[in-house]
């Protein structure tokens, strides 16, 4: 099964055992988030050596991303869910045209976004806190910022991949990438060999290269007719009434997503007041528990596309069972590495760095979010249920709910109010977990859901 897993499957996941479907499409789905985890871990390993500005840069420049994740996040959902339900309901040149239209929304967006990253990167990052010292590496963040088309599109075509059973695409495209990525970074960072030495910038380069090298080897894969999506030339053309749907569906799931994103980027903003080695500490924790987390998120995209195919397919109580185990399984996993957060942080943060003040903050901030792991986990199964399904809108009402009217309030007060610096605003994030974990369950067995359409 692992091999069949790894090197694709053509299996009617609305059909046969559901813990092998479950697994099928889980291995790939978890190694693919692996994989692009491993784009900031590797980032942040190199930068490091360079000091606390640089990590920082680094660091700030992710809280600018996230926005351009959560946008991107919000249209990949919209596609999967629409490309999972024609392949459970046996249509598969509607499931092309839904790629075919998502891409082109990507690449209009993408524009306006870099163009917006490129003329305003500096000022981006006085406005998230940046000293001078870490504003003087603001190229950086323009590369990174004015190269997002290669980050809508590796998200958008992954989720064509996803939505349409074929997980173990996506799983390649983002090893190619980040093999790429991982040879390029410490080159052109320390001028090794005949590369230019470019410092903080050099990282930019590296990941915006090996991230385009992915989107054409994807690009490939659409057009080379071997897969469950085949896009033909007659297909490449705007159809307005598709383009629509997928607007609808995405609206709510960008501001969903945007929501959670533009949370975290408020929270940095309350943990740079403390420090510029606040903010590395907090970088570099960050990066680990996204390195460790979106394991889950390949067990929740999972569910997702589930979830979209087994209703297109007209089988409610299938995709209802399939989110159930799905969330079993991760909490299984997201307990273990709970555990490792918890009781052993300090010589996970030491692979990184070993600067006190950095290693404290990064330390405080592993162990208080390991805490709600194990509800986290069916949290994150739930949230991408209702996605899968194309009910974005829910997600997005508990996402407001815990997110900005708790967790942001509550990270303030115990950051300034009571005195408790970064710890208060790390306190503040399990407590939401819980909230919002709560908040989706009641509104799963609802069951609402099951009839939406798209």
């Amino acid at each position: 099964m692992l091999k069949e897993a790894l090197l694709g499957t053509h299996q009617d996941f609305t059909e046969g055992n559901l813990n092998r479907a479950i697994v099928l499409l889980a291995i790939p789905m978890i190694l693919e988030m692996a994989m692009e985890s491993l784009f900031g871990i590797v980032d942040v390993f190199f930068v490091a050596r360079l000091g606390a500005d640089a990590i920082s840069t680094v660091g700030l420049t992710e809280s600018l991303l996230t926005l351009i994740f959560g946008v991107a996040i919000g249209l990949s959902m919209a596609t999967t869910a629409y490309v999972a339900r024609r392949i459970g309901e046996k249509d598969p040149d509607g499931a092309a045209n839904g790629a075919v239209q998502s891409i082109i929304l990507g690449i209009l967006v993408s524009a306006i976004v870099g163009a917006i990253g490129i003329a305003y990167a500096p000022r981006l990052l006085r406005m998230m806190g940046a000293t001078p010292a870490i504003e003087a590496n603001a190229r950086y963040t323009q590369l990174m910022l004015g190269g997002s088309a290669v980050i809508f599109l590796l998200f958008l075509i992954n989720a064509i991949f996803r939505g349409a059973g074929d997980a173990a695409l996506a799983m390649r495209t983002l090893w190619l990438a980040n093999g790429i990525n991982l040879i390029l970074d410490p080159c052109l960072i320390n001028g090794w060999g005949p590369f230019p030495h470019l410092g903080v910038y050099g990282a930019a380069v590296a990941t915006t290269t090996g991230r385009g090298i992915g989107v054409l080897f994807q690009l490939w894969q659409l057009g080379s007719g071997k897969n469950r999506v085949v896009v033909a030339a007659r297909q490449v053309r705007l159809h307005v009434p598709v383009m629509l749907r997928l607007l609808r569906v995405s609206a709510t799931g960008i501001l969903q997503f945007l929501l959670a994103t533009a949370s975290w980027m408020a929270l940095v903003r309350i943990v740079a007041s403390f420090g510029s080695a606040a903010v590395a500490g907090y970088t570099i924790a960050v990066r680990m528990l996204v390195f460790t987390i979106l394991p889950s998120w390949g067990l929740s995209n999972a569910a997702a596309t589930l979830v979209g195919q087994n209703l297109g397919a007209g089988k409610p109580e299938r995709a209802e069972t399939s989110v159930y185990r799905t969330g079993f399984y991760n909490m299984l996993y997201l307990g273990l590495i709970s555990i490792a957060f918890i009781f052993f942080p300090a010589p996970l943060v030491a692979i990184f760095t070993g600067e006190p003040a950095v290693v404290t903050t990064a330390v405080a901030c592993l162990s208080i979010f390991g805490i709600a792991f194990l509800s986290y986990a069916w949290g994150m199964v739930l949230i991408q249920a209702f996605n899968g399904a194309g009910d974005t809108m829910t997600p997005t009402i508990i996402n407001f709910f815990a997110f900005w009217l708790f967790q942001i309030p509550v990270a303030w007060l115990l950051a300034f109010h009571f005195s408790l610096g970064p710890r208060g605003a790390f306190w503040a994030v399990p407590s939401a977990d819980i909230v919002l974990t709560s908040a989706s369950f009641v509104m799963f067995r609802r069951g609402s859901w099951k009839r939406q359409r798209i």
